[in-house]
């Protein structure tokens, strides 16, 4: 037994922790390939789509502790990272008594595997007795049989060794789990228990560690859980993310707090690659697409260039690596398309066909696009040049497997009945659908598709102008002058003043009101004339809820605000929308909508506790006062919690050009945001500099001679 004194501290006292809101919902803790589902007692509960996941399978599926036979009451939750919370509760109040006098504190840490440090303190003036017990199970099923609620109920078969339980899966000896405990249980199949007395103003603690089959390591077992908790891994990981990235801040405290959980939930999405290279790379976000995805993984990056470029780079060469080299139906591989989402769960070839997927139409020119962004931002020349043939192949799949009727848009349709049936952003089954409400059959060509290849076919133009191709240069050049002329031609509606949101297997003009419109402002494909009347119609109340963009305008046939991609509002969505805004403030109307545009996201993520999730209800906000969850949102989720650094990089009017030695910043920075300052930001590997912005006014320290910058008052 370890008694300590009151004043004993805990691992989580480390750094300001984070409320996560009111009572009732689900906390998930993440880092790297492995989380946490759980209540606010921090309870797993067998039967709901909670538990402790590794490489894509459940290892824990109960884990709930009792106090003398009954549930603890909670009190508070807080979470100082993304991998790391503490559950503060209390025992019942004894029979005839208001109060009680025993605090009970779980302290959690996830970490290939998890951590648990449970204290007692007793606040009362005499001894008091606890029968402390841990239920455990596991099922061991796999991650999407979890979310599809295809469990079964199954069990773990367990057994004791030295003070161990051990569980492992029936089917699958190899998968399985260790508990120990730093002081020694009672253990019986499936229960832990302690029976303590703990002193009047003392404090009792255990702390128990899951460790998966598989994982990398054995926890560290010296010194205090203070100590152990400074030393993990994970710890170890976000301060090294911390010491590497961009220290971005504002006057505006809201920013301040959005923009420190922004930096907390990016640096524990991360999972580095385990082949050796250790190469960075973001996972799409928690609970259910934490792995490597296409679309995702390149759009945070982008985002997140104003912090670094190594998450960028690292995510390119992965992709690269996993690039399509054959044709395979069942995979919807082709040769040089860039895969959507990597599964390593027991049941991925039921699901996906393989354990990478490829059908997405939008990866492969975004990849295309962030490699030559990387190289503006500072990215090493030489591993962008190693990357010049994955960006080659793009292009040909682009041309040759991506416009599948040589009509010069690419198109999109399913392989088999396996596949996804929309393989833009919006992938639900009914996410492309016409102004009346109906779905759009396939092939469909999507407007912001054609965007993104219209900025990859001038990105490989940029590229072959830094590594001496003129003749590619002028080629790519012709290539997306041609595509947005026909763009301009076939997708603008004249009579509406919008962007058709696709054309169909048929060539007709998809003709919905969606965000997808607005994604041509940010890839530059939209002339301004067509700009400006854009502008007025995503300026309309129907498209702007006052949280953010709609997914789909509230006047068109499908509109649903309770719905996944037609009226829901999507934090990165709307982030681009002001990106692509900033790109036409030449237009009128544009800045305006793009303030209104963030002001209202950050009051959204606001009301989440600084931390913005993959989407919520698109209701209007006169209606609402606070934005409605979506019920089955990821949180933290990787292109909502970058999502701000667009926003600021947009506002700066942010762009470096490291190989010209520029660096471009024309600020229109929300009033309410006040100064905003960029700190130790670099520019390549030998150039790092302090940037300042209050209004108009901008101030670059650092910036070493031979260097322009370049900015409106010039």
């Amino acid at each position: 037994m370890s008694t300590d004194s009151a004043s004993a501290p805990s691992p989580l006292n480390a750094g300001e922790p984070a409320g996560l809101g009111g009572v009732g919902g689900t906390i998930t803790l993440v880092e790297g390939g492995t989380f946490c589902l759980s209540d606010r007692l921090g309870d797993i509960e067998p039967g709901k789509p909670q538990g402790l996941f590794f490489r894509d399978a459940r290892v824990i599926s109960r884990w709930e502790l009792m106090i003398d036979g009954k549930r603890p009451e909670a009190l508070s939750v807080l979470s100082p990272e993304a991998f790391a919370a503490r559950f503060v509760l209390r025992r019942p109040p004894q029979q005839g008594r208001a109060d009680s006098t025993l605090l009970v504190v779980r302290d959690r840490l996830v970490a290939e595997g998890m951590h648990e440090l449970i204290t007692l303190e007793n606040m009362s003036r005499e001894a008091t007795a606890v029968v402390l017990e841990l239920h455990v199970d596991a099922d061991f099923v796999d991650l999407f049989a979890v979310k599809e609620g295809r469990t079964h109920g199954r069990r773990a078969e367990m057994t004791i060794t030295d003070g161990e339980l051990l569980l492992h899966d029936r089917a699958d000896l190899s998968r399985g789990l260790a508990l120990t405990s730093t002081v020694e249980p009672m253990v019986l199949p499936g229960t832990m228990i302690w029976r303590v007395v703990v002193p009047a103003g003392a404090r009792w603690q255990t702390e128990i560690t899951a460790q998966p089959a598989g994982a990398a390591q054995r926890p560290q077992t010296a010194g205090t859980p203070g100590e152990r908790y400074r030393a993990s891994d994970p710890v170890r990981k976000i301060a090294a993310w911390r010491a590497t990235a961009t220290d971005i801040s504002a006057d505006s405290g809201l920013l301040n707090q959005i923009l420190r959980r922004t930096e907390s939930d990016l640096g524990a999405l991360q999972i580095h690659t385990d082949s050796g290279t250790n190469r960075p790379f973001v996972a799409a976000g928690a609970p259910w697409f934490m792995t490597l995805f296409g679309r995702d993984s390149l759009l945070t990056a982008w985002m997140s260039l104003p912090l670094e470029t190594d998450l960028a780079l690292g995510t390119l060469q992965q992709l690269a690596e996993l690039q399509g080299q054959t044709i395979d139906p069942l995979v919807e591989e082709e040769p040089g398309r860039i895969m959507h989402e990597m599964r390593r769960g027991p049941s991925v070839g039921q699901v996906l066909g393989g354990n990478i997927y490829y059908g997405t139409v939008d990866a492969t020119p975004l990849f295309v696009m962030l490699l030559a962004e990387c190289l503006r931002w500072g990215a090493d020349p030489a591993s962008i040049a190693t990357l010049l043939p994955a960006a080659d192949a793009a292009i040909s799949w682009i041309t040759d497997f991506g416009d599948r009727d040589d009509d010069g848009f690419v198109e999109y349709v399913r392989a088999t009945d396996r596949g996804l049936i929309n393989q833009g952003w919006k992938d639900s089954f009914d996410g492309i659908n016409d102004a009346a409400g109906h779905i759009a059959e396939a092939p469909i060509a999507l407007a912001e598709v054609q965007g993104y290849v219209y900025a990859a076919f001038l990105a490989r133009a940029e590229l072959a102008d830094q590594f001496d191709d003129p003749e590619l240069a002028v080629r790519m050049r012709e290539r997306a002058d041609e595509l947005r002329t026909k763009f301009a031609e076939q997708f603008w509606l004249p009579h509406y003043g919008w962007y058709a949101v696709a054309l169909d297997g048929r060539k007709r003009q998809v003709d919905a009101l969606t965000s997808n419109a607005a994604h041509c402002l940010w890839s530059g494909i939209a002339t301004d004339e067509h700009a400006e009347i854009l502008i007025r119609n995503l300026s309309r109340a129907e498209m702007d809820s006052g949280f953010g963009l709609r997914t789909l305008a509230s006047d068109m046939g499908a509109y649903n605000p309770m719905s996944y991609h037609s009226g829901s509002i999507w934090p990165h969505d709307t982030a681009i929308a002001v990106a692509g805004l900033m790109r036409y403030q030449h237009v009128p109307g544009a800045v305006e909508l793009a303030m209104r545009l963030s002001g209202g996201l950050l009051d959204a993520a606001a009301a989440f506790d600084g931390r913005l999730p993959e989407l919520f209800c698109g209701f209007p906000r006169a209606r609402f006062a606070a934005p409605v969850p979506y019920p089955t949102s990821c949180s933290p989720q990787a292109w909502a919690s970058a999502a701000p650094l667009l926003l600021v990089r947009s506002f700066l009017g942010l762009d470096p050009d490291v190989p010209s030695k520029t660096l471009t910043v024309r600020p229109q920075v929300p009033p309410a945001w006040g100064c905003v300052r960029l700190s130790e930001f670099r520019l390549g590997d030998a150039v790092t500099v302090d940037l300042e912005v209050c209004g108009s006014a901008v101030t670059v320290t650092g910036l070493p001679e031979g260097w322009a910058l370049i900015t409106d008052e010039e």
